[in-house]
């Protein structure tokens, strides 16, 4: 089939918008799959993705649909994953289409990362379909969300679609709309071949499966191809399209969308965003775009039982074969014996992963609280990255620690402004913009720390706005920042896996709730154990656990004062000898609340 009777596009939403569903019925109208056959939400696989509601891998799908005009054209979509921690992936996944059909929920307008995923589309210069989806909700308001879009993207109003995914109607208008706005894919069969890599999975048996759009060229079965960033060559194994199942066709032109099983052995060979070429007649440069993936979160995962170590290596590995995103490297602490130290794209990304290794792999983990990487500019003029609080160098070297911040797109309803604002600047925030997006909905820009966004930034916005706010977040570069170690000291001893990052202003507030915190969850001793909050050496806070005390006068019912106090400096001189060589256990609950420290300090 020609060029011009091909058709690539995505759909882009907020999370829990309707996108796979959608997505579900355009593959039964098309006859793809059968009507409520197995399933729901077939592009979905993983159950985290169905619980959350939340498309947390990319894929792609291919449909035959014949018009109203009687052509039958070949639809690719692929579908995008949906969270502002993979948008890397979003905007390569939209670098494989012509289109996207922007679906917009007709009962809460448009969102934060609606906008943000738009204005991606344009930037890749995407044909945007505006669509309006759940219009058979008693809440929902089409006309008045059709006109916001429609003001939003310059169109007439009449261009946007109003349907309902869930029952199906308007689904037929989406798919005439994608055949009649959405161009052809461009392209030339002849040229060197050259395929955008827009994600891609481990197949214990086929090795690496990347899942490409051909730009230009073809792609063939005996042919060697080439990955341009890596000099990596491979024979494919296979070759074809998606129905949605794998179908192997043994070759992919020009404008097609489809899998290249390459039999590589890790997906760090085959990166999201690469090209594909061929060894015998390689393209002369790769397609523009590409960039590896940069964890933006750390974390530490320890397993409770030691004897688990192994186990836990085991299954990070399993991941990292399919998540190239995911770094770890192994680690010790003084608390918590041996673990690993884990990179992540966001905080989204971290639960995704924390949940899989517990679920899946039947693991029971402890895990720090979350850091970001800091840069480190030394006196000598060097410059260190550091991922973790205990790797800070002492501050007679340090010239400055740099942090890095991002650029925070808020929407909420006016009536919220006061404490949203409030929110930015209680988290470090500056404020940069606000538009009114309509009479009762604004969209307010700022730049804060990732550092302040990490922990419960989104929890503390929703219970502020009452659930009306949505954010979307870019990272926008490390800037200087006021910032020192806190570290914990357990009866004289730092407990490494406790210390965090702060700001200077902020160090006194947090190092006095986590005394009191860590005062509730550690046990009492025979002897008493001081609690410390330390930055730089000099105590700002302390708590004591007072010892349990046994009544050693008990048995004294009479006698001289003398006979008492002679117990009583017995039972002293013991303690004082406990307290040396005494060990104080930090419990579990310790470590989560460093996690769950509140923000009222």
């Amino acid at each position: 089939m020609g060029l011009e009777r091909i058709r690539n596009f995505c759909i882009i939403a907020h999370v829990d918008h309707g996108k796979t569903t959608l997505a579900d019925r355009l593959l039964e109208r098309t006859g793809t799959i059968q009507t409520r056959d197995g399933v729901e939400l077939v592009l979905d696989s993983m159950d985290l993705e169905r619980e959350r509601g939340v498309t947390i891998k990319a894929s792609a799908v291919r449909m035959r649909y014949t018009a109203r005009d009687g052509q039958t054209y070949i639809l690719n979509l692929i579908d995008t994953p949906g969270h502002v921690d993979f948008s890397y992936e979003v905007g390569r996944a939209m670098a494989a289409c012509e289109g996207a059909v922007l679906l917009v929920d007709a009962t809460q307008g448009i969102e934060a990362q609606t906008l943000a995923n738009l204005y991606l589309a344009l930037e890749h210069d995407l044909v945007i379909i505006p669509v309006v989806n759940k219009i058979d909700l008693p809440a929902a308001r089409p006309d008045e969300v059709a006109r916001e879009i429609a003001e939003l993207i310059g169109v007439p109003e009449s261009e946007v679609l109003r349907i309902s995914a869930k029952l199906g109607i308007g689904v037929e208008e989406v798919l005439e709309a994608v055949v009649q706005r959405v161009p052809p894919p461009r392209g030339d069969p002849e040229a060197p071949l050259q395929a955008l890599i827009f994600d891609s999975h481990y197949d214990p048996y086929k090795g690496v499966i990347a899942y490409v759009r051909v730009v230009n060229g073809t792609v063939s079965m005996g042919r060697k191809i080439m990955v341009m960033s890596t000099g990596v060559t491979s024979e494919p194994v296979e070759i074809g399209v998606f129905t949605p199942d794998f179908t192997p066709t043994g070759r992919l032109e020009a404008g097609e969308v489809g899998y290249v099983a390459t039999g590589l052995k890790s997906v760090r060979e085959c990166r999201v965003g690469d090209t594909l070429t061929t060894t015998d007649r390689p393209a002369p440069e790769p397609l523009p775009g590409f960039r590896p993936p940069k964890p933006m979160v750390f974390a530490s995962f320890y397993p409770s039982e030691g004897e688990d170590y192994e186990l836990l290596r085991e299954a990070l590995e399993k991941l990292q074969l399919n998540d190239a995103a995911l770094v770890f490297q192994p680690e010790t602490s003084q608390a918590l014996g041996f673990g690993f130290r884990c990179g992540f794209l966001g905080m989204f990304h971290m639960e995704i992963v924390q949940e899989r290794l517990e679920r899946e792999y039947g693991l029971d983990i402890v895990a720090t609280a979350p850091s970001v990487e800091y840069e480190v500019v030394l006196r000598d003029g060097s410059v260190r990255t550091i991922t973790r609080p205990s790797d800070l160098p002492d501050a007679s070297w340090i010239e400055e620690i740099r942090e890095p911040w991002m650029k925070v797109t808020l929407i909420t309803p006016a009536d919220y402004i006061g404490p949203v604002m409030d929110l930015i600047t209680s988290r470090r925030g500056v404020y940069q913009n606000m538009t009114y997006l309509d009479p009762r909905r604004v969209m307010i820009e700022a730049e804060v720390p990732l550092a302040e966004l990490l922990i419960d930034f989104y929890d503390a916005l929703k219970s502020r706005t009452r659930g009306y706010a949505s954010m979307d977040y870019t990272f926008i570069g490390y800037r200087a920042g006021d910032l020192v170690r806190l570290d914990l000291l357990v009866h004289g001893q730092p407990v490494d896996a406790l210390a965090l990052i702060v700001h200077r202003d902020q160090a006194y507030a947090k190092g006095r709730a986590l005394v009191e915190k860590l005062r509730e969850v550690i046990p009492r001793q025979l002897f008493d154990v001081a609690i410390q909050a330390a930055v730089g050496g000099r105590v700002i806070a302390r708590a004591t656990i007072k010892a349990m005390r046994k009544d050693v006068l008990a048995k004294c019912y009479g006698g001289d004062v003398t006979r008492k106090r002679k117990l009583l400096e017995k039972q002293k001189e013991g303690k004082k000898r406990l307290k040396m060589i005494g060990r104080v256990e930090v419990p579990q609950e310790a470590f989560l609340a460093v996690l769950r420290l509140g923000r009222e300090a």
